[in-house]
């Protein structure tokens, strides 16, 4: 698990700076938590299917994973809209209309 860690650390060093609008929103943990339960869900599915468990119960819980990851994407992107409506009320020119662009550009997946 340890490593894990580290590697997950490495791999934020190595992350370029956030640009303006981009760094953590409030939600950013929920939504990490949300996800690491998914991927343990997965995980499950998988070795339900391995032990060739009945397809009415793999299907159940593929339906639960769409289910986290479709509240995490919401809750992900009701907080970026959020940040970047009130991004935009405050600055004016060329980054206003940038705000506005990634607010649209967005909108295309709820």
């Amino acid at each position: 698990m340890a490593a894990r860690k580290s590697a997950a650390t490495a791999e934020s060093v190595n992350q370029p700076a956030a640009e303006p609008g981009h760094g953590l929103h409030h939600s950013h943990k929920d939504v990490v938590a949300r996800l690491n339960r998914a991927a343990g869900q997965i995980r499950n599915i998988v070795a339900m299917i391995e032990a060739q468990r009945g397809c009415l119960d793999i299907a159940q819980q593929m339906h639960a994973v769409e289910a986290a990851i479709g509240a995490a994407k919401k809750t992900l992107i009701k907080d970026h809209i959020d940040h970047c409506l009130d991004e935009a009320a405050e600055v004016t020119g060329p980054g206003r209309r940038a705000a506005m662009a990634e607010f649209k550009e967005i909108t295309k997946y709820l």
